[in-house]
């Protein structure tokens, strides 16, 4: 039993030392045999004869750095042999010893007095190399050589490296080659031996795609004042209003005409926002409820609340009034108030109102240009203009990008982006007014300057609430609400202090004293619901 436990434990001892150097051996090279023949064009004709056990594989090195900018490009084609090329890894196919052809174009640079071939003959195997010999002829005398070994950047000489007598011939070699490690061979030729050159493709870096240089400064800055003096030319001869004549110009404008209101030109509050900066804005609307009540289509009763209760008001339709007289977009606002109903609470202007809003902000811009202020709808214009500045940038976007891959000039792609965004945000300001709305526009500054001044004029006591009620909407387009809002809570008919007004009721215990405060909170509040539609933009 003894003597058997012996002998199975031999055999085990036995089976491993025999499998150590089996599985040592399995990927290992034990010669490769390099020829390398330099041909017409710079293209050398490389066979290599390969000794080796196991799995073993190469990756060519077909790609250094040359320059700053490039890269340099070793080319192999005519694979052939025992063995399979794919992308840059060779695959061996033999058992045991493999041969291998094939051709690289690229390995030759000439220089100041001649020609110098640098290849890495033997290198990017996945298995340590024994032994490795590399021979090379050329179609010239070879003037002078040398050799590298180890990492592929290293400057260690190779084991050894000459030339037979004649000149045409050189040899080297190496032993003992690391995993992944290389061989390379440069050899020096007479200029246009072979007429090879190097094969370079340029290397993306930021640092380069955006070279600042003579040219590309001068193009870029020659470039940006073209398109945007183009820009420039486009706004002054398609989006700058018409001239108003001097005398159409200056100075505050009386809106009372025979003791009656007659606003200038007959531009209503919701049309005066559009007018000056042709944007439909929250304030606008906000403004044309306060016209419509105090014209007599709708009746604001403001509603009691406690302590902390939010405000709110109760918007009446007022019977029999002659909607007919209305505007479109006026029409279009009172439809969307009620839709139906005969009153409806401030807070509760949601739903059906907000999907009415998007008509009222279209009536109104088509009003404008029915009144003949403008040629085309400013919103059309806007979009018309920002539209095609953006597919400006886009372009100058894929401009940059192309030339930055491909090019040193990623810098002149930038005016078109910068020409692009201008034309963007200056279409915010391409709709232009005729000649009849920049005359309405300098006689409603004149109105705006007249409100602004706060006086009240040659006004019979029993006119002036009714004809300050119709300052008010204008006030609120104005930014001047409070004052006119002071000046109507101030008096009644006869010029004493009240209770209420004719368009506007307040809860009980409240009185004309109160006004003032009451309409600030209303034109906020209905501002914010308007707002809350987001059918219309808050104007700045």
């Amino acid at each position: 039993m003894v003597d058997l436990a012996r002998r199975l434990t031999l055999a085990l001892a036995l089976s491993v030392l025999i499998a150590a150097p089996a599985h040592a051996a399995a990927d290992g090279i034990s010669k490769t045999d390099v020829s390398v023949e330099l041909r017409a064009g710079g293209v050398l004709h490389v066979k290599e004869q390969i000794a080796y056990t196991g799995q073993v594989t190469r990756t060519l090195l077909t790609r250094t750095r040359y320059d700053d900018s490039s890269d340099r490009v070793y080319r192999v084609t005519g694979f052939k042999g025992d063995g399979t090329l794919a992308g840059d890894t060779i695959t061996l196919g033999g058992k045991g010893t493999a041969t291998i052809e094939y051709d690289v174009a690229g390995a030759v640079n000439p220089t100041g007095g001649g020609e110098e071939l640098r290849w890495y003959a033997v290198s990017g195997w996945s298995a340590p190399v024994k032994s490795a010999v590399v021979k090379l002829t050329g179609p010239a005398p070879i003037q002078n050589l040398s050799c590298f070994a180890g990492d592929i950047t290293a400057a260690t000489g190779c084991t050894a490296a000459s030339m037979d007598e004649s000149g045409t011939r050189a040899e080297f070699e190496q032993q003992g080659l690391g995993p992944a490690q290389a061989l390379t061979v440069v050899v020096g030729f007479p200029a246009g031996a072979s007429g090879g050159r190097p094969i370079l493709e340029r290397r993306f870096e930021l640092a380069n795609a955006f070279t600042l240089s003579p040219l590309t400064g001068g193009a870029l800055i020659l470039l940006l004042v073209l398109l945007l003096g183009g820009v420039v030319l486009l706004y002054w001869t398609r989006g700058r209003d018409a001239r108003v004549l001097d005398s159409e110009a200056g100075g505050p404008v009386t809106p009372v005409h025979d003791g009656r209101f007659s606003p200038p030109d007959g531009v209503r509050p919701g049309q005066i926002g559009t007018l000056i900066d042709e944007q439909a804005d929250v304030i606008d609307v906000t403004a044309t409820i306060v016209d419509l009540a105090v014209r007599g289509f709708v009746h604001v009763d403001e509603q009691p609340r406690g302590a902390y209760d939010a405000p709110d008001w109760l918007l009446v339709k007022v019977p029999d009034a002659p909607l007919e007289s209305l505007l479109d977009y006026e029409r279009a606002l009172h439809l969307a108030i009620f839709d139906g109903r005969d009153s409806v609470l401030l807070s509760q202007l949601h739903g059906s109102f907000a999907a009415g809003l998007g008509k009222v902000r279209d009536a109104l811009y088509r009003d404008v240009v029915a009144q003949g202020w403008f040629a085309r709808r400013p919103d059309t214009v806007r979009t018309r203009w920002t539209t095609i500045g953006v597919i400006v940038t886009g372009l100058g976007v894929l401009a940059t990008v192309l030339l930055a891959w491909l090019t040193t000039y990623g810098l002149i792609g930038l005016a078109l982006i910068i020409a692009g965004a201008a034309l963007s945000v200056g279409g915010q300001y391409m709709p232009a007014k005729t000649s009849r709305g920049s005359t309405a526009l300098a006689h409603t500054l004149g109105f705006r300057e007249y409100l602004a001044s706060g006086e009240i004029g040659e006004v019979p006591p029993a006119q002036r609430i009714e004809l300050f009620s119709r300052y008010l909407p204008y006030a609120v387009v104005f930014d001047n609400v409070d004052r006119w809002a002071r000046v109507v809570g101030s008096m009644n008919g006869d010029g004493r202090q009240a209770d209420h007004l004719y368009w506007y009721q307040g809860p009980a215990e409240w009185d004309l004293s109160k006004f003032a405060d009451s309409m600030r909170t209303f034109t906020l509040t209905t501002s914010g619901a308007i707002s809350a539609s987001r059918q219309f933009r808050r104007s700045i």
